[in-house]
């Protein structure tokens, strides 16, 4: 038995967790570097996992949530995954090809050097309930295009998905490629205490520091996409209608539950009631009934309350609250949760100081850039900015002054959903990336692999006794290169 398996019977994995991951590992060890066609087979699969049960998969996220929007579960997770997919296939041969890299011909002449993209193994991945096909099938188009093999585990409010996937996942993949696992019962530590070759989670900051602090035992390499207070910015240029109008669409998208939605805005002061205007009028139009399908139910009845206490407390410490649905009475049965803007916050309130994730959102002003810049800066390093200007030098000022793990500029969340730019946090909003090609990376091992000419020059000229010609010839390769 090799030492990561010993190592998972002292840490006592549960049986279908040890059992699983010995069957990948020898697999892994008997095919270790599937072919192009193998891989390009794997992806298709994947895709015709998901093409094949849509409906299906559509009403088990909806059962989950209570009530998930049909179109934001299609947009923003059949549509991105399976042009995720896409894009993955049409690349996959210029990422396998082996690099070039320089030589010093002078020191070793005829030989090479090449960096060669190799499977790192078995890949675990901890996925969260708020995007649960995207936050699935993304990271594994990366995984499979890298040639490795996963062990998925998701979330306890994905129970009717994980069931499902559970299900049907054998129609599509053998055990030892690919298999799905519930959560419950306190199994998360004991998954991400697996010695995987590689573990991905995404989820809330807290957690990921116990994923980490499992994950090091074994010194496993960990990729982590956290959440993070990501803040849009909209520049005194800019059209207030127009930011209001996109501002609006992120924040409310899923209820605004995505760890890169907007967290909180800077308006200039002279602007604010007009945004706030704009997004009460918007609101109506688009979600003439916050109770009917279109508007996205908060995930479980804990989430719930937590947002309901984060707003009375902002009332408590003297916050306005402007209620965006008016006179419409959400649904607490559905946990239909009424949007906020909350107007003068302060830094004692709950909602400045923790992820919201939710549909509140506080505004605030602002009289410069540099006052912008110093706010954000003062604390964690968020997950994106958002600013909203046509000044091409103000939006660099705030590219350049403050770091996140991403930018839209007169946008939100869409840098997520360009599938040949990296993603991924910075500091507590995570590290790693994923996504085209840097996620393929971050699930191979870029190999080294020097090949020796014909004639060594090391061995011809630099033998000892050193005090020759061996260290004559080494500071004339001194004099050289200075």
């Amino acid at each position: 038995m090799n030492a990561p398996t010993a190592h998972l019977d002292q840490l006592q994995i549960p049986a279908d967790f040890q059992s699983c991951f010995e069957r990948q590992r020898a697999a892994y060890h008997a095919h270790p570097e599937p072919t192009y066609a193998e891989r390009k087979r794997d992806l298709q699969q994947l895709a015709r996992m998901l093409k094949e049960n849509r409906e299906d998969l559509v009403a088990a996220i909806n059962r989950d949530y209570g009530n998930r929007s049909e179109f934001e579960t299609l947009f923003a997770e059949f549509f991105v995954v399976l042009e995720t997919i896409k894009d993955s296939i049409k690349d996959l041969k210029g990422w396998m090809r082996p690099q070039r890299r320089k030589i010093d011909m002078m020191v070793h002449p005829l030989a090479t050097n090449r960096v060669i993209p190799q499977p790192l193994g078995v890949v675990g991945v901890i996925v969260p309930w708020n995007f649960p096909l995207n936050l699935t099938f993304c990271p594994l188009a990366s995984i499979f295009a890298a040639g490795n093999r996963a062990m998925v585990k998701m979330s306890e409010n994905s129970q009717h998905l994980a069931e499902l996937l559970i299900r049907i996942s054998p129609n599509y993949f053998p055990e030892d490629k690919l298999k799905f696992f519930e959560d419950g019962n306190g199994r998360g530590p004991a998954f991400s205490s697996i010695p995987f070759d590689h573990l991905l989670f995404t989820g809330s900051g807290a957690t990921g520091r116990a994923v980490m602090a499992n994950a090091a035992r074994n010194l496993t390499p960990v990729t982590l996409e956290l959440g993070g207070k990501s803040p849009a910015i909209v520049g005194p240029d800019y059209s207030v209608k127009t930011a209001a109008e996109r501002i609006l669409w992120v924040k409310l998208f899923n209820a605004g539950q995505i760890c890169t939605t907007i967290d909180y805005v800077f308006i200039p002061e002279a602007a604010v009631e007009e945004f706030v205007g704009h997004c009460k009028r918007l609101f109506a139009e688009r979600y003439p009934d916050i109770n009917g399908p279109d508007f996205t139910s908060i995930i479980d009845q804990r989430s719930y309350e937590r947002l309901t206490n984060t707003l009375e407390d902002a009332r408590a410490k003297g916050a306005r609250l402007v209620n965006l649905a008016g006179d419409q009475k959400p649904d607490p049965a559905l946990r239909k949760f009424a949007p906020h803007i909350v107007l003068n916050p302060t830094p004692d309130m709950l909602l400045s100081q923790r992820e919201i994730f939710g549909p509140i959102m506080p505004v605030r002003t602002y009289r410069d850039a540099r006052e912008v810049a110093d706010y954000i800066n003062r604390r964690d390093r968020p997950l994106a900015i958002y600013p909203y200007t046509n000044d091409k030098a103000l939006a660099q000022f705030y590219i350049t002054h403050v770091m996140s793990g991403g930018v839209s500029v007169n946008e939100a969340l869409l840098h997520v959903a360009q599938h040949d730019l990296p993603f991924g946090g910075v500091g507590p909003s995570g590290m790693g990336h994923y996504h085209s090609r840097e996620g393929f990376n971050t699930f191979s091992k870029l190999r080294p692999v020097f090949y020796q000419g014909p004639v060594s020059a090391i061995q011809m000229l630099f033998q000892p006794p050193y005090t020759g010609r061996a260290m004559k010839l080494l500071n004339l390769l001194i004099k050289l290169k200075t």
